[in-house]
C-alpha cells in the first residue's frame, strides 16, 4: 500500500482537523478537544451544519448506488474522511459485489482508521495523497494497479473542493482528475455555499476552519460550482441542495437562502 504508515503519536491533536470536525458533526467519537471546540464554534454560528453534513452521507449512498446501477464497478473517493456508517465500499459492494474502491486522504488519523477497517477487504484500499496535487493521485501505484481508466469510474469529491482556494485553481484540478475518465464515468460533487448569512456568521465559520490544517473554507455559488462539471452532463435533478438530490427527481432551482451543500452528479460524455 502506498504512503507512509503514520502511528498515532504523529497525529496532531492540538490543531483542529476538518475530517475529525466532520466526524463530530456526524456524532462520531474519533475527534479531539480542539476539533470539538472548532466544530462547536461553527455549530453556534450555523446550527443547520449538522443537518446538511448528515444529508451529505445520504447523498453518498444514493449517488454510489446510482453509479453501480449504471454499471460502474470502480470508485475513487478523494477526501474520504474518517470511516463511518455507509462508506463508499459498503454501498458499492452491496449494490455490485466485486466493486473496487480506493479512498484518498492526507490526514494521518484517517489513514490509520481506514487501514484498520479495510484490512480484510482486498477490493478496497486507502492511499495518502493530496487533492491539490492531482498527479500524485493518478500516478499512485495503487491507483494504477487497481483502476482501469479504460472502463467507467465513479469519482467522488464530496465536501472537499470548498477547502481549495481560488488561487489553487480548483476547476483545473477537477479537470485533470476527470481527463482520464472513460465515457460513462460519473463525477459526484458536494460543495458548501454561504446562503444569506451575515458577514459576522461567515467570519465565525471561516475563523474556525482557519485554525485547521486546511486553512479556510471557501463557499461558492451555483455558477462557480457548475464550472467543476465541465465535460460532463448533469444527471438527475441537476445541481440542488444535498438533501434534494435523487437521480429520479425533477430538476428544480436550489434554495440558496440557507447555508448548506450543493450536490450534483455529472456523467462523463
Amino acid at each position: 500500500m502506498s504512503g507512509e504508515h503514520h502511528p498515532e503519536w504523529l497525529v496532531d491533536s492540538e490543531t483542529p482537523s476538518v475530517a475529525r470536525m466532520y466526524d463530530y458533526y456526524l456524532g462520531g467519537k474519533d475527534n479531539f478537544a480542539a476539533d470539538r471546540e472548532a466544530a462547536d464554534q461553527v455549530v453556534a454560528a450555523m446550527p443547520n451544519v449538522l443537518e446538511f453534513t448528515r444529508a451529505n452521507r445520504g447523498l453518498l449512498s444514493r449517488a454510489v448506488t446510482m453509479m453501480a446501477d449504471r454499471g460502474i464497478r470502480q470508485f475513487l473517493d478523494i477526501g474520504s474522511g474518517l470511516p463511518t456508517q455507509e462508506n463508499v465500499h459498503q454501498v458499492a459492494q452491496r449494490a455490485a459485489p466485486g466493486s473496487t474502491v480506493i479512498y484518498v486522504d492526507n490526514d494521518p488519523i484517517v489513514l490509520t482508521h481506514a487501514r484498520a477497517l479495510l484490512a480484510d477487504n482486498p477490493l478496497t484500499t486507502v492511499i495518502q495523497a493530496d487533492l491539490r496535487e492531482p498527479e500524485s493521485i493518478l500516478d499512485d501505484p495503487e491507483v494504477k494497479a487497481r483502476i482501469d481508466f479504460g472502463r467507467p469510474v465513479g469519482l467522488l469529491l464530496l465536501a472537499i473542493l470548498h477547502f481549495i482556494p481560488d488561487e489553487a485553481r480548483p476547476a483545473e484540478i477537477v479537470a485533470r482528475l476527470r481527463a482520464p475518465l472513460a465515457p460513462g464515468s460519473c463525477l459526484a460533487i458536494t460543495h458548501g455555499h454561504r446562503g444569506e448569512v451575515t458577514t459576522q456568521v461567515e467570519e465565525q465559520v471561516r475563523g474556525a476552519y482557519g485554525r485547521t490544517g486546511a486553512g479556510d473554507i471557501i463557499p461558492r455559488g451555483i455558477d462557480e460550482v457548475m464550472t467543476f462539471f465541465e465535460g460532463t452532463e448533469l444527471v438527475g435533478p441537476g445541481l440542488v441542495q444535498v438533501a434534494d438530490w435523487r437521480a429520479d427527481a425533477e430538476p428544480s432551482p436550489p434554495d440558496m437562502s440557507r447555508p448548506g451543500f450543493l450536490a450534483g452528479v455529472g456523467r462523463v460524455i
